[in-house]
Parts: structure tokens; sequence; C-alpha cells
């Protein structure tokens, strides 16, 4: 693959854009946000993070014809049976109020009475090629929910996302040490590895 390509990130999330092009500009890669070329954000149809991150890769591609990068992650709690999952961004409702979601994710723990607070960061990264055939990575960090939250860094629900073998959330972490752990730095790790180190 070309390295001096300008690939597509499908999003209009700052907080990924910015950690994805952290991670991309060593390799050569200029990324370019969806809200940068007036893209707009398909709606997310699918039941898997599979099938929405490769809805959205796809979308951006059709507009565009470049390399085009989507993902769909989200937090999955065991004792809610995996929710709020492929729903996380929705949980914090149109006005992206993440504090509401970290809430609502306590809320839910409380009133199902479980002890487990087990949980996981999962991202699955999409990648459509200017010739459309489409790959996917995935990534997954297993942790624990703590309450009430804790820092004031990262984004989403990483405040109250503490990982295995770790005494701090995620918001407590530098964008650094975040990225050495975290489910979409895995995904992009495994991304990388297969598209440039072949």
């Amino acid at each position: 693959m070309n390295e001096q390509d300008t690939w597509v990130l499908a999003s209009h999330n700052p907080g990924k854009i910015k950690e994805l092009q952290a991670m991309l500009h060593a390799r050569g890669v200029t990324l370019k946000g969806a809200a940068e070329l007036a893209l707009d954000e398909p709606e997310e149809t699918e039941s898997t993070f599979e099938g929405n991150a490769a809805l959205k890769a796809k979308a951006a591609w059709q507009a565009t014809g470049l390399t085009c990068l989507s993902d769909d992650s989200g937090l999955s709690v065991d004792a809610l049976g995996g929710e709020p999952g492929i729903y996380s961004a929705r949980w914090a409702g149109e006005a992206r109020d993440f504090d509401r979601a970290m809430a609502r994710v306590h809320e839910a723990l409380l009133a199902s009475a479980a002890a487990d607070r087990t949980a996981r960061f999962v991202c699955v990264v999409a990648l459509c090629r200017p010739d459309g055939t489409l790959v996917h990575y995935r990534g997954e960090v297993v942790g624990e929910i703590v309450w009430p939250p804790r820092g004031e860094a990262g984004f989403g629900y990483d405040a109250i996302f503490q990982p295995h073998g770790h005494d701090r959330t995620f918001a407590e972490m530098s964008a650094v040490e975040k990225r050495a752990l975290s489910h979409r730095g895995r995904a992009l790790a495994a991304l990388l590895a297969a598209e440039f180190e072949q």
C-alpha cells in the first residue's frame, strides 16, 4: 500500500480522529475526517460491530473513492448482557452526553444487583480500499466498571473503565498510555501490521 496515501476516517468524532491520526501519521498517512469532507454520517443499522464499521467505510468510499477507514466500538458490560454494546453512542442521546451515558451504566448495574463489574471495550476497524475490497480488524480490552467516574482525559466511557492489571481508568491515563492498551489501539495495531509490514 502506498504510504503517502490520504485516507478518510468515516467519523465525526474529534476524539477518534485525533487518536487515529496520531497512529497513522508515522506511516505517512494523512487522515481526513468525515466532517472535513462534508460527508454524511450513515445510520448504523447493522446488529454487529463488524457490520456497522463496514457500512460506514463503504459509504465513505462510495463518496470519495479513497481508502476509507471506519470503526465501530463500544462498551460491553457482562452483567448487562453485553449492553450498551453497539448502542454505546446512543446511550449518550442526541446531545452525546456521556456523563449521562456513564450514569445509565451505573444505574443499570445497581438495578441488576450483580456483583460482577467485568466489562470490555470492543473496537472493529473496517478498511475499504480504493478498489472496494473490505477488511476488518478487531481489538478488545477487558477491565471493570468503577464508580464514581475518575479522570479528565479520554472521551466516551473512559472515566468508568479500569483495564485489568491497572489501578487507573482510561481517563486517568495519558493518550500514549491509553493507546498502548486500548481496544482501538489493538485493532489499529493489527491493521498496521497487516497493511504496512507484509
